[in-house]
């Protein structure tokens, strides 16, 4: 089976840490024996033609200098932070449909499977029509374009209705989102969690249980994560000095982003400037010690004024495989990872007070603290895992091609015991 990745942004070298989620993804299909290839945009004129050993169609749309609407952050808070570069987005669908029908009239491929469907899709029926017809449509949708457009884009509605209807297959990567795909069709919608195919790391043994507080009493807390206002981390700030009230605690903050300034600003307004660490961005080495050396993970992710929110969550997964017991808002796709007093604890978002009282429960109560480590751990191999997410998305590939064939044939045996139910 060949298919094709549409993508906004793909690492633009070997050692480019953007979309690590996507690589491992391509890289867990190809070993299950498919054929895969990636279509995305230029950056500055270039960027790479082959990852790993995948193939890496690069589209032009502007001259190299303006090619930074992608990769940099996201589309909608670039669009948001420089409305300008929506003059290049006429050019970024010549481009992408001008590639979209090359790799559908030389080699059409099974499946072309749509990242982000607002404006993908478009590609994908681009590239289908080119194909003949043959080639089924995988749409996948991560949240943010839906709340982009029911907040901001309302004009768009129809496009997004018809970049749902015009798949042979619809995905969603958490339970929330499937939920709002379904606002707008009645047919299946089922639940892959792309962002949390993680191939898992290599934690100590002795980290995997939970930890205790260190023998002078502190505590460290952890974040890490990109630096915009969805995170929330100016929450955690606000609550980490509620905190200090109690117990002697600091907080690291791994990640960058234009955020950065006013989060530590933040930091001296309510007194904790001492007791927090911007590391910046950092190596994965740098990352695996920070996750080690933690007693506590946090994402206090909130609604941003754009609408936008977790669709997910990965870093959650990534600490709990290090034993990291974890606390994070109710929102968005994160109570798929985390179910309240289960795998970790979840707290009403932008509530400081909330936040900083988990904290401390957390600290006071070891024992139920280490147990919802070890049931986190449990639930995100079984439910998470590359395997797993391949499996799925395996199982939704064959099925795309049926119904775009008409073919009967289910070619791909039955579907993982694990597959969730599909939402309507």
């Amino acid at each position: 089976m060949r298919v094709v990745h549409v993508v906004t942004a793909f690492p633009r070298h070997d050692a480019d840490v953007i979309t690590p989620w996507l690589g491992r993804l391509l890289l867990g299909l190809r070993e299950r024996g498919l054929e895969v290839e990636v279509l995305a945009p230029s950056y500055r004129g270039g960027g790479a033609t082959e990852w790993r050993g995948i193939p890496v169609r690069r589209f032009r749309y502007a001259p190299a200098r303006l090619e930074t609407l992608t990769h940099d952050e996201t589309v909608p808070d670039r669009l948001r932070s420089r409305p300008a570069y929506l003059a290049l987005l006429p050019a970024y669908l010549a481009g992408g449909s001008l590639a979209s029908l090359a790799a559908g009239t030389s080699s059409p491929p099974d499946v072309v499977h749509v990242h982000w469907p607002v404006p993908h899709a478009w590609f994908g029926g681009v590239l289908r029509a080119a194909s003949g017809g043959t080639t089924a449509v995988v749409s996948s949708f991560y949240s943010v374009e839906i709340r982009w457009i029911e907040r901001r884009l309302g004009w768009a509605v129809p496009f997004l209705r018809w970049s749902i209807e015009m798949s042979d297959a619809v995905t969603a990567i958490s339970s929330a989102t499937a939920s709002a795909v379904a606002r707008y069709t009645t047919r299946e919608v089922t639940v892959i969690p792309f962002s949390a195919a993680v191939s898992g790391f290599a934690p100590d043994p002795s980290t995997t249980t939970g930890r205790a507080s260190r023998r002078d009493g502190s505590f460290r807390l952890l974040f890490v994560g990109r630096l915009v206002e969805r995170k929330g981390v100016h929450i955690l700030i606000r609550a980490l000095a509620r905190v200090r009230e109690h117990v002697v605690a600091t907080l690291t903050v791994i990640g960058e982003g234009p955020e950065a300034a006013g989060l530590e600003a933040e930091a001296v307004r309510v007194g904790v400037d001492a007791s927090v660490c911007f590391a910046g961005r950092v190596d994965e080495t740098t990352l695996s010690e920070a996750y080690r050396a933690s007693d506590l993970f946090i994402l206090p992710a909130v609604l941003d004024r754009k609408g936008d929110t977790e669709g997910l969550g990965v870093v959650l997964l990534e600490a709990l495989e290090f034993g990291l017991p974890v606390i994070a808002s109710d929102i968005g796709g994160i109570p798929d990872i985390v179910r309240h007093r289960e795998t970790g604890l979840l707290v009403p978002p932008g509530d400081a007070a909330a936040l900083a009282g988990a904290i401390l429960e957390s600290v006071e109560h070891p024992e139920e603290t280490r147990e919802r480590v070890r049931r986190g751990r449990a639930h995100a191999r079984r439910q998470f895992s590359l395997s797993s997410v391949v499996d799925r998305l395996v199982r939704c590939y064959g099925d795309a091609i049926a119904a775009r064939r008409g073919d009967a044939v289910d070619r791909l045996g039955p579907a993982p015991a694990n597959t969730p139910e599909p939402t309507r």
